[in-house]
């Protein structure tokens, strides 16, 4: 592992840790995708996949909640974008289906950890307004 000098918040995160592993395998599997899609579909994967943590780490420097939860819900629609990626690029059999569920167990994971992190911060700002129950989610983004 890389050891840097500095260590930020967001590195310990666990969920900033699951989606720089989710990155890793999106590059491992995008990169045996045909050449002509270097430019297409697979940038686009990995564009959307890199910003998943980058918004994650973005958003926890961010000082207020209401702002950290802009960014996780932002690191939540790139999220989405991946999945929607990578079931692309299966159904044009760029992918074996063992490397799409492999793939769908990890971004779930990271769904979990980012709905958590964003249940927490929304109870961080319910606590400092006087409507307390009418800004925590119902429900998860996730089913």
């Amino acid at each position: 592992m890389l050891k840097l000098m500095k260590t930020y918040s967001f590195e310990n995160l666990e969920v900033w840790k699951k989606s720089r592993e989710l990155v890793f395998y999106v590059y491992q599997i995008q990169s045996a995708f045909p050449h002509y899609e270097k430019y297409g579909l697979g940038d686009q994967l990995r564009r959307a996949v890199v910003s998943v943590s980058s918004n994650i780490a973005e958003g926890n420097a961010r000082y207020s909640a209401k702002e950290q939860v802009h960014f996780i819900e932002i690191a939540i629609g790139s999220l989405m974008e991946v999945y929607c990626q990578i079931v692309l690029a299966y159904d044009l059999k760029y992918i074996t289906e063992e490397q799409l569920n492999q793939c769908n167990e990890r971004i779930e994971t990271v769904l979990k950890l980012l709905n958590g992190l964003r249940y927490q911060k929304f109870k961080l700002i319910s606590s400092s307004t006087s409507n307390k129950s009418s800004m925590i989610p119902k429900t998860p983004v996730f089913s």
